[in-house]
């Protein structure tokens, strides 16, 4: 006989329910007020009442009945249904049989605020709509919101380093699965959309930045963008013409380097291989061309301000 994965939960029924979880999402405020595992022997009946709040309901294991206004619908182990403020409800397990129901009830508060990201806002502004417009009637649990209490419950039990942000995620996760198990595929908000250029240009100059100590190159930095170095070198131009892949290189190693000649004392020809360069000579002549003086005399005239700013 296979074991019931959800079993764990009963050992300590109210664990997630020891917990405040407030949650802000878009211009909304999900208080949760139950999270837990529950069990209705065979015959249990709960009569006809309503909450104030969203419930969530969702079946593990087992079969019974629910009653929904005045319709009446078969529940089987992997169905889920959600009753809204004020919705009558009754619910009954088989004669013969248990059901379990894993329950989250959460009280939705509009909060306006200033500092919301706008695609959240849209996805969650979406998300309240639907779920007030969901049809009364269970579904099957598609996409598997079930698993989310599992997580949320054993996270919490072993105080998983992050627990209480990955639960919050979680029951997120929660309604938008079961919101999705009634979704007809309609889109109105979309997720913001990156231009793949900047994108791509900024991701280099991060990864130049990191690496530029080493043997940087426009193919070995194209094949981490997963694009030909003729592609790169494209969108370098594109962004500014006059900074190749090759300049900016070596803006960025000039800038290791002035920040060493300010900052230390180590030999010049140090500096230059810990910045990318060949050699000091090679440095020399770059810097020279670049700055319009040596790398010797830009450490005196740095160091020298640096310590008259200190004496003064």
């Amino acid at each position: 006989m296979n074991r019931f994965p959800f079993e764990i939960m009963f050992e300590k029924h109210e664990l997630l329910e020891r917990l405040d979880l407030t949650i802000p999402w878009g211009h909304y405020e999900l208080r949760v007020l139950r999270f837990h595992l529950t069990s209705f022997a065979p015959g249990k009946v709960i009569d006809f009442h309503v909450h104030a709040e969203f419930e969530f309901h969702f079946i593990p294991r087992g079969k019974g009945k629910v009653i929904l206004g005045d319709q009446m619908y078969p529940l089987s182990e992997g169905m889920l249904y959600m009753t809204g403020p004020g919705v009558v409800h009754y619910q009954e397990a088989d004669s013969e049989e248990s059901m379990e129901e894993l329950c989250l009830h959460v009280d939705i508060i509009e909060k306006p605020r200033d500092d919301v990201d706008p695609w959240e806002a849209a996805e969650a502004d979406e998300f309240v709509a639907k779920l007030r417009a969901l049809p009364l009637t269970p579904a099957y649990d598609y996409h598997q919101a079930m698993k989310c209490f599992l997580e949320a419950y054993t996270a919490c039990d072993g105080k998983l380093i992050g627990y209480y942000t990955s639960i919050r995620h979680l029951v997120i996760s929660i309604l938008i699965k079961a919101a999705r198990a009634y979704d007809t595929g309609e889109i109105v908000s979309e997720a913001p959309v990156r231009d793949m250029s900047t994108y791509r240009y900024e991701y280099a100059v991060q990864y130049m930045e990191a690496n530029h100590s080493s043997a940087v190159t426009l193919d070995n930095v194209a094949e981490k963008l997963n694009i030909s170095s003729r592609q790169l070198q494209r969108i370098f131009n594109q962004v500014d013409p006059k900074r190749p892949f090759s300049r900016v290189l070596e803006d960025i190693r000039l800038q290791a380097v002035c920040r060493s000649l300010e900052e230390s004392t180590s030999p010049i020809e140090q500096i230059a291989q810990a910045a990318g360069f060949t050699n000091a000579n090679y440095l020399h002549a770059v810097f020279r061309k670049r700055m319009g003086l040596t790398p010797a005399v830009y450490r005196n005239m740095k160091q020298q301000t640096t310590s008259e700013g200190e004496w003064i």
